[in-house]
């Protein structure tokens, strides 16, 4: 079960994102089957990996998205604790942003917000934060499926905002 992950482990066990730092290195968030993120050099050669099972700081339940931010701070959604947490490239813990609702899917905008595609009990959501995680907007996506939600969002420099739904994994 994915959300029973008891231990954590090498790469890869069903990874569910990827993002790029400013230098090339690599950031995979590895969370369907693992409680990891997974740093590699821009050849792909594996620095170091973070995260265990848990709710702690720096522990998992099931990260799915995962994006560098421009001061090179490691955003993952940890979807299953309902939150965000904010690493340094390192993998030392920083922060975390709470307030959410599984969130799956994130980006960032040229100001630094953080777009996040969340997954409700019946519906979606999307929440925009600053920065430093407070809330700026937020709405709801209703769909046709039970249990469906925002899954993935992108963001371009004109500000359109797409979505993909996805029905309860």
């Amino acid at each position: 079960d994915v959300f029973t992950v008891k231990r954590a482990g090498p790469p890869f066990n069903l990874p569910t994102d990827a993002a790029v730092g400013a230098d090339g290195s690599i950031f995979v968030t590895d969370g369907y089957g693992n409680a990891r993120v997974h740093h590699f050099t821009r050849d792909g050669e594996l620095l170091h990996s973070w995260g265990s099972p848990g709710s702690g700081p720096g522990e998992f339940v099931l990260p799915h998205g995962v994006k560098v931010d421009a001061d090179g701070r490691v955003l993952v959604a940890d979807r299953e604790n309902n939150r965000i947490q904010v690493f340094a490239p390192d993998g030392s813990y920083l922060t975390e942003f709470g307030d959410l609702f599984r969130p799956c899917g994130l980006c960032l905008d040229a100001e630094g917000n953080i777009y996040v595609a969340e997954l409700g009990p019946s519906h979606g959501r999307v929440s925009i934060l600053d920065a430093d995680g407070n809330v700026k907007a937020r709405w709801g996506i209703v769909g046709e499926v039970p249990s469906a939600g925002g899954h993935s969002i992108a963001v371009d420099s004109d500000a359109p905002l797409a979505v993909a739904h996805a029905g309860l994994l």
